[in-house]
């Protein structure tokens, strides 16, 4: 009788640990269904779409365009400065802004740039060695208008004179709040994006009219290998005739000549001495102007047949 009434709670016991196993086992069931609902299908369709979407930007030639006049908008927006800007800067830094200025209207600009868009260039470095903001913010807030009537060649040659003028604006370093850094990653960009519209008959304009420009304060000079040996000839002319006239004073005798007084001898030696310096001087910088001319037109030639 003991034996048996210790079996039976025994029994109810393991039978209750069974049942009670086999409740717990179904609230796995509702923590695995959580892990059901996932985006996988969602993610997969919509990259397709984004692709496709991607090549159609890629194939529309409208967004060069659209992203030059952009940045040409942005260029114009760095120029928003106080109005004596320029003219606070450093003597160092007016200098590099004066190159900036050559760099940019540099070369025979009429006829890469056209007409319109040359003298506004001009006009836009006449005022940057003026170290005049008002008249530079005023000039390149027009360039966006004129982009649109660029041709390929003109886009190209602006671009690269916003290049070349950019980079003497990084040079001038950090100064201030870091407008000029702004300016010239402005122009720099926006030259790059430009100077992609190069066609190969622009660049074999380029090849032929290969000339050398220098600057001598607001004066521009371009020289091209047939100018520098037409110089060459004029300079060699010259100083012959220079030194024939000083042969000329100096093989004439002083008592060949009659003189008033002893003032007015004196005054015509101080006169004949200063002749005879003048055409001498004259005749050695003739033979030193043709030789660098004859030097300048051979380099010009041989860059013009090497390109």
């Amino acid at each position: 009788m003991d034996s048996l009434g210790l079996v039976q709670p025994l029994h109810k016991l393991s039978s209750t640990i069974f049942f009670s196993r086999q409740r717990r086992s179904p609230r796995v069931i509702p923590f695995s269904s959580s892990l059901k609902p996932l985006p996988s299908k969602r993610v997969n369709l919509s990259k397709p779409s984004t692709l496709t979407f991607a090549l159609a930007e890629s194939d529309s030639p409208k967004p060069l365009e659209t992203s030059s006049k952009t940045l040409l908008l942005q260029l114009s927006k760095c120029f928003d400065l106080p109005s004596d800007y320029f003219q606070q800067l450093p003597s160092d830094l007016r200098l590099d802004l004066n190159d900036a200025a050559f760099d940019l209207s540099n070369g025979p600009i009429i006829d890469e740039c056209g007409q319109e868009l040359g003298e506004t260039l001009l006009n836009l470095s006449r005022a940057w060695e003026q170290a005049d903001t008002s008249t530079s913010r005023t000039l390149v807030k027009i360039l966006p208008e004129l982009e649109s009537s660029l041709t390929n060649g003109a886009k190209s040659a602006f671009g690269r004179r916003l290049i070349s003028a950019g980079r003497r604006f990084r040079g001038m370093g950090q100064y201030g709040q870091g407008e000029l850094q702004k300016i010239a990653k402005a122009m720099i960009t926006t030259g790059e994006v430009l100077s992609a519209n190069t066609s190969p008959a622009s660049v074999g304009n380029e090849s032929k009219s290969n000339t050398r420009m220098f600057k001598f304060g607001e004066l521009q000079v371009s020289v091209s290998p047939e100018k520098a040996y037409a110089g060459a000839a004029i300079a060699f002319v010259f100083g012959i005739l220079s030194w024939q006239i000083s042969q000329g004073i100096q093989s004439t005798p002083e008592s060949s000549l009659q003189y008033a007084n002893d003032n007015a001898l004196l005054l015509a030696k101080s006169l004949r001495g200063t002749l005879l310096a003048t055409f001498y001087a004259s005749a050695v910088l003739s033979g030193f102007t043709t030789a660098g001319l004859l030097l300048l037109a051979k380099q010009l030639s041989s860059e013009k047949d090497s390109s």
